[in-house]
């Protein structure tokens, strides 16, 4: 695997744009372009572009692939039907996450798989080394650019871009469509608590449609968005990073997301040493926390105490712009990891109080 930072279609473009670019996961992305504040606002009280392709796209194909896909992943590819999707679980012999991912149906035996970016090589090396030989498993990553467009105007936008010949995919679906001379994968998972929808199409067509979105979205208040927004906007909805709140070391029992495990599944990778988790019982727990009073943000790997005991450390952390305070999440021992469980945050040798919330962190009207 190469050390070369990766670039986006739309990297140019964001320069252009004037974003602020980062190293994430070996990409270079936009953190921001006016604030973080700002734009995780503008998601929340409107619309918000953000360019996910640096996210990675496998296809699989073949009337064997629902099988396979189902030896490797959590979830239940068999209750897939055509046009829908879920979020899953890539795992590897001791029940510990490789990825997280979405899996999508898009034909009888067509699958795409969406995986996060600082794992696409990881993650195809790994099912490769497992595929049945009559399946056809291509990495098109390179091939696609993605955008997601999040905000309560979302089903606006989708009208006056696509027109009134399309309808938007209902939550957790997909369609093909084409427009443009072009074949657009249409989706509705999302990751802000918002409405909203994701596009993947063809990666040389990626500036045109970004500004496109852009001009069609100016009346509806739309703004371009970073890295800084997305992981405000998911933080507040308690929803995992792989590579911080998931990792090989914690299963999705610990992550508190056994509900996309399917035990029911005569088999797949890592389902044993599930089993032996669930039944001896889960030792530690993935909980929001919100901090009970102002302080500097809390960032992750900072010290967790109860008492003069400390019981772990922050995954994640930020300070929350809708709620005005301290948030993250952190791995707890059982014990401690109970709704309105008061616990300490070492900030740069300071303690502040903090309390264990119930997820999500953010709900609409509080």
């Amino acid at each position: 695997m190469s050390d070369e930072i990766k670039k986006t279609p739309l990297y140019d473009e964001h320069a252009r744009q004037g974003a602020k670019l980062v190293e994430f996961g070996g990409w270079l992305m936009p953190v921001h372009y006016t604030s973080i504040m700002d734009e995780h606002q503008a998601v929340r009280n409107s619309l918000g572009l953000f360019d996910i392709s640096h996210m990675g796209q496998f296809l699989a194909s073949g009337p064997e692939t629902g099988q396979w896909l189902n030896r490797l992943l959590t979830n239940n590819i068999n209750r897939l039907e055509i046009g829908e999707c879920q979020y899953t679980f890539l795992l590897n012999e001791q029940g510990g996450v490789i990825d997280d991912l979405i899996a999508y149906r898009y034909n009888e035996n067509d699958y795409l798989l969406v995986v996060n970016a600082s794992k696409i090589e990881e993650d195809f090396a790994w099912m490769n080394s497992h595929r049945d030989s009559s399946v056809e498993f291509k990495n098109c990553s390179d091939d696609f650019a993605g955008l997601a467009i999040q905000g309560p105007q979302a089903i606006q936008l989708f009208d006056l871009y696509f027109g009134p010949q399309y309808s938007r995919p209902a939550r957790n679906e997909i369609k093909s469509i084409q427009c443009d001379l072009m074949e657009f994968f249409i989706a509705n998972t999302g990751y802000t608590g918002e409405d909203g929808f994701e596009i993947f199409f063809p990666s040389q067509h990626a500036t045109t449609v970004w500004n496109q979105i852009l001009e069609k979205g100016a009346n509806f208040g739309i703004k371009p968005c970073g890295l800084g927004a997305r992981d405000t906007l998911r933080l507040e909805m308690c929803y995992p990073l792989n590579g911080s709140d998931l990792s090989a070391d914690h299963t999705p029992l610990e992550a508190g997301l056994s509900f996309f495990v399917d035990f029911q599944k005569e088999n797949f990778i890592g389902r044993e040493a599930l089993l032996k988790q669930k039944a001896e019982g889960v030792q530690r727990r993935l909980v929001p926390f919100r901090m009970t009073e102002k302080s500097p943000p809390p960032r992750p790997h900072y010290p967790i105490f109860k008492g003069d005991r400390q019981i772990g450390e922050i995954t994640s952390g930020t300070l929350s712009p809708t709620l005005n305070i301290g948030i993250g999440m952190a791995y707890l021992p059982a014990e401690y990891a109970r709704i309105n469980e008061i616990i300490e945050i070492d900030v740069r040798g300071r303690r502040y109080p903090a309390v264990v919330e119930k997820k999500p962190l953010h709900r609409k009207g509080n």
